[in-house]
């Protein structure tokens, strides 16, 4: 069976609120209580987060830490590129969403010939530039950087020439130009927007599930229509930010939302998604222990990261029965 290898990406640098960076450890606090030996199982790979700089003046208000952050995705695409030429399945375990354009930059590498789709659940859709952000974090931007897309039609600022050389730097990471289509973009559950947000999301037609349409129709049927919506993408990467869930399971993230999903709802949801032949990576970010009580939010998590990759194990399994039953002309 194709093994799952889970890359830890601990920077914290698109984030908006510090903490983030300690996600992975918290996940790592809520294995243990809960008495597992989750992380026993699996092969792991540490990005360098280059968190330091943290300390240092930001010289960019419209992309903070952008040069440094183009550094670390740099790498987070390098990892993401190598566990799947090996064979492997990237299960990625990100501190600030930022994390996601290199992620799908990664997966392009491998595949650049191949149609994307991907499944971005989420209370925001991360689609600012610099350009148009209120607030200057990049883990508002990955759609935007993977989407090639500045909305300048809803321009609000001029950015100077250095954050724009990292800014397309970031959008041709890996194999240049865009590395996804807004009809291969599904949102789910995002209900926190900003007016620009709003106006490119529809110009490009983006395909959105919003929360009470998951809990009408049930995660099966949910899946069934983000997959038939899905159609003539050879691949699909799923991202998993906690914030996604109502903010009475989900303090412990620097932005919760009301109005979210239900922790049972996010778990059948990502089960039922995970179960296609075309997800070749899931990602789970933005767990901040530092905004938490009793490391609750990375409890909840634990719980959902568990099921995800068990409905992954479920399916490389049964594929590779298929792939055998194949080769010897059943």
């Amino acid at each position: 069976m194709k093994p799952i290898t889970l890359l830890e990406v601990r920077s914290e640098l698109g984030a908006g609120t510090r903490g983030a960076s300690m996600g992975v450890d918290a996940l790592r606090v809520a294995c243990l209580n809960q008495g597992s030996d989750y992380f026993r199982h699996y092969g792991l790979d540490t990005v360098p987060d280059l968190n330091h700089v943290l300390f240092e003046p930001n010289h960019f208000p419209f992309a903070k830490h952008i040069d440094s952050i183009y550094t670390v995705q740099k790498g987070i695409a390098r990892a993401v590129e190598m566990t799947l030429r090996r064979g492997e399945f990237p299960l990625v375990l990100s501190g600030d969403h930022s994390s996601a354009n290199a992620t799908i930059a990664g997966i392009k590498a491998v595949y650049p010939q191949k149609t994307l789709g991907v499944i971005w659940i989420d209370a925001h859709a991360d689609i600012h530039s610099p350009f148009t952000t209120p607030s200057g974090n990049v883990h508002g931007m990955p759609l935007a950087a993977a989407l090639g897309d500045d909305n300048l039609p809803c321009q609000r600022q001029q950015i100077d020439a250095e954050t724009e050389f990292f800014w397309r730097r970031l959008q041709n990471l890996g194999e240049p130009g865009p590395k996804l289509r807004p009809e291969h973009l599904v949102y789910v559950a995002v209900r926190d927007t900003e007016a620009e947000e709003d106006a490119i999301i529809e110009r490009l037609g983006i395909k959105h599930i919003p929360v009470a349409e998951v809990q009408a129709k049930g995660s099966r049927i949910i899946a069934r229509e983000i997959y038939e919506h899905l159609r003539f993408c050879d691949l699909v990467y799923i991202s998993f930010d906690v914030d996604s869930l109502d903010a009475s399971f989900s303090r412990g993230t620097g932005t919760p939302v009301e109005d979210g999903l239900y922790l049972s709802e996010g778990e059948n949801l990502c089960q039922d998604l995970l179960d296609n032949e075309r997800v070749v990576c899931f990602e789970m970010g933005e767990i901040n222990p530092t905004l938490d009580r009793e490391n609750t939010m990375a409890d909840n998590a634990f719980g959902i990261l568990v099921k995800a990759t068990a409905a992954i194990e479920k399916r490389l399994r049964l594929n590779e029965v298929v792939g055998r039953g194949e080769a010897q002309g059943l």
